[in-house]
């Protein structure tokens, strides 16, 4: 008899993005029209010298670059976080309020294994981020979707009327993957208000807010000087300073809430990879100048995007920001199948909307998400070329 297996694994979905590169398999492209991967959102580059060089030199020459660190993250990093977080956002965070995990996925997984258990429910507005649809699956978790509209901007008072005794949490990305929306300040304080009323945490991913259009804060909720008993927030190094591969993420939240983080990361992974931690550092302190103009890449990118668009007949752009634009399109196949021939057909992979959300969903039948981070804008205009050409 096979030995058991785990029936909440069984029962979540395959990762995504390994999913949709298996469409790739046996595929061939014509020389004349190689693949367009706008599937994963994730710079492909490397970080800029000086950060290499960075990481070089501790690799060489710091002997604790190569030891077990501190399991909430390096002193000095969680310093920096706290300093340049509590300047940006006009508000007090303290480095005990601070900590450095493996990546923002384990912060999101770490945060909500102190929040929820089996039996309980979380609240993810939809097209939901499917990497955290897949934890609470995993964890006997209900996510409860929260239907953003046409907007794609989720509503505080449709939430209210989705809560039960069994909610734990509300869950925001802004701005939104999969939809590229800036979630306004005003919404993410009405969800904070809502939060707190019912005793539940609002945990905002804001992986992409270096990334943001918007000048100053996105939002106030640091400068709630009760901010630690609702909120928490999460963050990650891998887009602002090209360091996906050594997985630096952090989180803020309540020191208390933190005492018990550490229980998990202790337990999955000890520390936090150090070269990654010094590297997330020295980005903070020397590269303002060159995030800058990495912003603004991705903002030409994202004008470029919406004016594709618009030689797009029949297609609807529903978002576009950060890395991401998030449509309709106007065929009657699903969104799956138009996916899978556009790999054959046009050397484009992209994913479907039925990726971001729940099972059976009209919308995710009509939406697909395009990742658009990782092609320039002749790549763009190559893009909407195959687009306009294709006929299902």
């Amino acid at each position: 008899m096979p030995y058991p297996l785990n029936p909440a694994f069984t029962a979540t979905e395959a990762p995504p993005v390994m999913e949709a590169r298996r469409w790739l398999d046996g595929v061939t492209h014509p020389k004349d029209r190689p693949l367009i991967n706008v599937s994963q959102a994730a710079p492909v580059e490397s970080p800029p010298l000086a950060l290499r060089q960075a990481i070089a030199e501790a690799a060489l020459n710091d002997p604790n670059a190569h030891l077990y660190g501190p399991v909430l993250g390096l002193p000095a990093l969680r310093e920096e976080i706290a300093l340049q977080w509590s300047r940006v956002y006009g508000g007090a965070i303290a480095p005990a309020e601070v900590a450095i995990t493996q990546g923002c996925n384990q912060a999101f997984t770490a945060i909500m294994a102190t929040l929820a258990g089996p039996g309980d429910a979380v609240i993810l507005p939809t097209p939901w981020y499917f990497n955290h649809k897949m934890w609470l699956d995993m964890t006997g978790v209900t996510a409860v979707p929260l239907d953003t509209g046409p907007t794609l901007i989720p509503s505080a008072e449709a939430a209210a009327a989705l809560i039960t005794p069994r909610t734990r949490a509300i869950v925001l990305v802004s701005p939104n993957n999969p939809g590229g929306v800036e979630y306004p300040a005003e919404t993410l304080a009405a969800f904070r208000d809502l939060a707190r009323a019912h005793g539940l945490a609002l945990i905002l991913d804001e992986t992409y807010r270096d990334f943001d259009s918007r000048t100053g804060a996105p939002h106030d909720l640091f400068a709630d000087p009760d901010w630690p008993d609702v909120f928490i927030q999460l963050y990650s190094f891998s887009k602002a300073y090209r360091l996906t591969g050594h997985r630096v993420g952090a989180i803020a939240a309540s020191p208390a809430r933190l005492a018990e983080v550490e229980k998990f990361l202790d337990t999955v992974a000890i520390c936090p990879g150090q070269l990654g931690q010094i590297a997330a550092l020295w980005g903070m302190r020397n590269l303002a100048q060159w995030v800058a103009g990495e912003r603004d890449e991705i903002l030409a990118r994202r004008q470029a995007m919406v004016a594709g668009f618009a030689t797009l007949p029949g297609w609807r752009l529903l978002g576009c920001g950060a890395y991401f634009a998030y449509a309709e399109h106007p065929f009657t196949i699903a969104s799956d199948i138009l996916c899978r021939r556009l790999v054959g057909e046009a050397s484009i992979l992209m994913l479907p909307g039925t990726m971001f959300q729940p099972e059976g969903s009209a919308a995710g039948r009509r939406q697909l998400r395009i990742a658009f981070a990782n092609i320039g804008v002749p790549g763009i205009t190559e893009l909407f070329r195959r687009l306009r050409s294709f006929a299902p």
